[in-house]
């Protein structure tokens, strides 16, 4: 079959039977005709299978992925803390309080969301390309290495730890990026209609578990070094050094567990059957997957390629260039977009905002020891209660309601309500820090953002774009998306670190939450772009018509072995 490019124009070389099998109305071949059924069928099956252990197995092998991802992206609020005791610039009239330079603190922050762009697009287009399988589990190999890598990295006279740390966790965050797409489109291709939008909140959910796991574990290891904090100063730099090792180097345990599920994960049919075009496989790999759960590919079968829209340069730009597909795209990657330069800017800055209004503050009268540990346990407990009252419901939130009210509404009332409640962080931020009663309003505000970040556009962003293009774009649009949103992070980390000590120390923080409330309300515009997606099937979604969708091959082309 031609491609999407070609539906436009008549080929010349078309075959005379084929052009009179049209114009009567009949398949240009009875062969062709069967495996379009079968095809079909096949989907069908997919659509509307009961939920089994199989889609449990592919919600927890993706989702640990996403649960290691968060841990690790979130961690570096924490171990920058402990990073600036160590290594930051000593402060002798007042020790205790040392921390990075707004630089190194960029730096080690910023690097990962550049990385996780640039995994983004190159593990979308290669998705897309090689297969879902052959890619799923080198992106957790990178992960794993590089947070390796960080754990175990030292100083030296040619170069200094920040700037080694900053190289691994731009690798780290290629890896994180690759993961984006590949789980989304896998999760969605296996996913059944009615439960599409569940099982890919329930992937994108183990983000918040994640983040939450990041302050636990900061909390036990602080816990655990309190002794040594408070009693033995002149080690507390070589203890504290341990703690955000230990703390960076446990983001590896989850993948590694992972990374053998990943590896012998099937290829999901869709692909199988629109990508490499072989229906057969397809057919087989949808019977053994729903009934036991497991695939089998036969190493000698002979595979016969069918013809089907192929991607390619020309036939992208022809799929695109029909507004109401660019106006999809454009929809939920602005959406992204906006939304990760507020999700980043509070989630990477979370400890410098509680710092800002006081909340947990050591007491003054502390100093050395004393006060890095009471600024630690202060900072652990803090983010583990942002977790716990905003983002982890947020998730679950969406996961209850994404198939009855749909994608749309739930992330139209997100951005609504991140307008109104930066507004009222932002604009009245000097009254609520002015009092204890204050701080604890401005706190929960905080905690209610971080739900309908979740309960709203943080999660529908993830699921929309994994649903709504065709199988032979799908990963790549994602990708386009997902970058976007890391290039808002970008944006909000490096804004966020220029502009907060504008006027003095964390002066500037309630003029950044203002500026968060303006992207939050543009948002709410791009929204309007995007298409509804619950209870259709992704070939309803991907606006082609699937009448006729492939060709059985002309009967001189070669076929192939497995």
């Amino acid at each position: 079959m031609a491609s999407y490019a070609d539906k436009t124009s008549t080929s010349s070389a078309e075959e005379p039977v084929t052009m009179l099998a049209k114009a009567v109305g009949k398949p240009p071949s009875d062969k062709g005709y069967a495996l379009d059924e079968k095809r079909r069928a096949a989907l069908s099956e997919i659509d509307q299978a009961k939920f089994s252990w199989f889609h449990i197995k592919v919600c927890m092998v993706a989702g640990v992925g996403f649960f290691t991802d968060a841990y690790d992206i979130f961690a570096i609020n924490i171990a920058s803390v402990m990073l600036g005791y160590v290594y930051g610039p000593v402060n002798r009239n007042q020790p205790g309080n040392q921390s990075l330079t707004p630089n190194q603190d960029l730096g080690v922050k910023v690097a990962t969301p550049v990385g996780t762009l640039v995994g983004q697009l190159l593990f979308g287009w290669l998705a897309d390309v090689v297969g879902r399988k052959r890619m799923y589990g080198v992106e957790l190999m990178l992960i794993i290495v590089a947070t390796f890598g960080q754990a175990v990295s030292g100083q030296g006279h040619a170069v200094s730890i920040i700037g080694v740390l900053v190289v691994w966790r731009f690798i780290m965050g290629v890896g994180i990026g690759g993961d984006y797409p590949l789980s989304a489109v896998i999760s969605s291709e296996f996913a059944s209609t009615h439960i599409r939008g569940r099982m890919m909140t329930a992937v994108f959910a183990n983000q918040g578990w994640g983040q939450f796991t990041a302050a636990l574990v900061g909390f036990i290891i602080v816990a655990a070094y309190k002794d040594s904090l408070l009693h033995e100063d002149a080690l507390v730099n070589a203890k504290v050094d341990q703690m955000w090792r230990i703390l960076i180097g446990l983001g590896c345990v989850p993948g590694a567990i992972a990374l053998y599920f990943r590896l012998t994960i099937p290829e999901t049919p869709r692909f199988t059957m629109d990508v490499e075009r072989n229906v057969k496989q397809a057919t087989q790999d949808v019977e053994n997957f729903l009934t036991t759960g497991s695939y089998y590919v036969d190493p000698d079968a002979v595979i016969e390629r069918v013809q089907a829209p192929k991607a390619s340069r020309r036939d992208f730009v022809a799929y695109f260039s029909q507004w109401q597909n660019l106006k999809l795209l454009i929809g939920t990657s602005y959406s992204w977009f906006a939304l990760d330069i507020a999700f980043y800017g509070l989630g990477l800055n979370s400890s410098t905002i509680l710092t800002a209004i006081g909340f947990g503050t050591p007491s003054a009268h502390l100093t050395g020891g004393n006060k890095i540990y009471e600024n630690l346990k202060n900072i652990t407990v803090g983010n583990m209660i942002l977790s716990v009252a905003g983002l982890i419901p947020g998730y679950w939130a969406t996961f209850l309601f994404v198939d009855r009210w749909g994608r749309k509404p739930i992330q139209l009332m997100g951005f609504i309500m991140l307008t109104i409640l930066f507004c009222c962080m932002g604009f009245g931020y000097n009254r609520l820090t002015a009092s204890d009663g204050g701080r604890k309003a401005f706190v929960f505000l905080y905690c209610l953002t971080n739900f309908f970040q979740n309960f709203g556009p943080n999660t529908t962003t993830f699921i929309v774009p994994g649903e709504a293009f065709p199988t032979r774009y799908r990963s790549t649009a994602h990708g386009i998306s997902a970058a976007s949103g890391k290039l808002g992070a970008i944006v909000a980390q490096v804004g966020f670190g220029k502009l907060v000590n504008i006027g003095g120390k964390n002066k500037f923080v309630n003029h950044l939450l203002e500026i968060f409330a303006f992207w939050m309300l543009t948002g709410i515009f791009s929204t309007l772009l995007i298409k509804e997606t619950k209870q259709l099937t992704l070939e309803e979604l991907s606006n082609e018509n699937q009448e006729g969708f492939i060709e059985s091959r002309p009967a001189n082309a070669s076929s192939s072995r497995a």
